[in-house]
């Protein structure tokens, strides 16, 4: 039952699927940066207004990006964007040659980019790539009146540990709150697959939400899917390999706006 949730809305590799790493095992490597700078994880602009870019499941394999690269030129056009988050299956199968491709199409947006590991990330046990490259697969990003939390949902659960740190952090989140994961939380129907199975934990989470974050958004599902629930706007994105589907998140003192278009 855990194989077909894993791998329902992407292309299956069982043999990677059953290679993959412990979310335990990840979480002893929280706060270890690679990838990330110091600068990228305390963000200093000072607009009131300002946007970020999210996208899902570009799924790199082969060193193709599938038009990834054109990004760059997206960001370049708007400066009001500050940073951009891909919300885990980076990769197809977490090979060092694709999550590389990744980290210089990041490095030439020109803002920070913020990865989110997924379960295809971690295939045949790839994590040790994903440690080596990036590090950490749970951290927290603060700014000037925004605070960005990525969780590891690579497993299709988030455990315990995970969440309580959210929890208390929470508590010195300032301004506009922001998670980003991979598995989704919500369906639009019984048709539909929901990742995260566990319903104490799923309204564990909401809960911990629940009046202190804006809005969390995920993928993995290759859908749009958005709920709002206890004031907490639930947004799961379509794949962008097929779609090229991205999401501007516009920001502004009296409000959020969410814009999608296509690269």
């Amino acid at each position: 039952m855990l194989c077909s949730l894993l791998c329902a809305a992407c292309s299956v590799d069982l043999l990677g699927l059953f290679g993959s790493s412990d979310l335990d095992e990840r979480l002893k490597y929280q706060d270890t940066f690679h990838f990330l700078s110091p600068s990228d994880r305390n963000l200093t602009f000072t607009d009131d207004s300002y946007s970020f870019i999210v996208l899902a499941d570009t799924h790199i394999e082969n060193g193709d990006a599938f038009g990834l690269e054109r990004l760059a030129g997206v960001v370049a056009a708007d400066p009001a964007v500050k940073f951009v988050v891909v919300l885990g299956d980076i990769t197809q199968n977490g090979r060092e040659r694709d999550l590389r491709k990744f980290i210089g199409i990041a490095r030439s947006l020109g803002v920070p980019c913020y990865p989110v590991v997924g379960n295809h990330d971690i295939y045949h046990n790839n994590w040790a790539v994903w440690r080596d490259l990036i590090g950490s697969t749970s951290y927290r990003v603060d700014g000037p009146g925004v605070t960005l939390f990525v969780l590891d949902s690579a497993n299709a659960f988030f455990g315990a540990g995970q969440l309580g740190r959210l929890d208390r952090e929470l508590r010195t989140a300032q301004g506009r709150v922001f998670v980003f994961t991979h598995a989704n939380l919500f369906t639009e129907g019984i048709a539909d697959i929901q990742v995260i199975t566990d319903l104490r934990e799923r309204a564990r989470i909401m809960s911990i939400l629940q009046g202190r974050v804006d809005t969390m958004i995920s993928g993995h599902v290759h859908k749009r899917i958005i709920k709002t629930r206890g004031g907490v706007r639930y947004m799961t994105i379509e794949d962008f390999k097929s779609t090229k589907i991205y999401c501007r998140v516009e920001v502004r003192p009296n409000g959020i706006d969410y814009v999608f278009a296509a690269l």
